[in-house]
């Protein structure tokens, strides 16, 4: 599976309509065969990052992912809303979905 997150600062006048500005390249990406996951988290300790938490199902379908139409077209589009470019990392891993986090059981 390869693993991603990415950090996204907004421009601070966007940052509450980010996710309504990226909603077209979230639902797009989600609706790909070969995504797991694709969600955004928004910062409690700053307003103006969001955190794109994804997952595919391997490198032929994030290959299909950064080569899409709608991976272009945000490319294009949602860069003017950003304050500096995003920060990634991206990790092929060998598990193919979460695992329990196991310090903290809930019974």
């Amino acid at each position: 599976m390869i693993f991603i997150t990415a950090k996204f600062e907004v421009k601070p006048e966007y940052a509450d309509d980010w996710p309504e500005i990226a909603r077209s390249f979230t639902e797009a990406t989600q609706a790909e065969p070969g995504c797991k996951w694709f969600f955004w988290s928004r910062s409690v300790d700053d307003p103006n990052i969001y955190v794109l938490v994804e997952a595919f199902a391997d490198g032929e379908a994030g290959s299909a992912h950064v080569n899409s139409e709608h991976f272009q077209t945000a490319g294009k589009e949602l860069p003017k809303y950003l304050r500096i470019t995003p920060k990634v990392i991206s990790q092929t891993i060998e598990q193919d979905d979460w695992d329990e986090l196991g310090e903290m059981s809930v019974d």
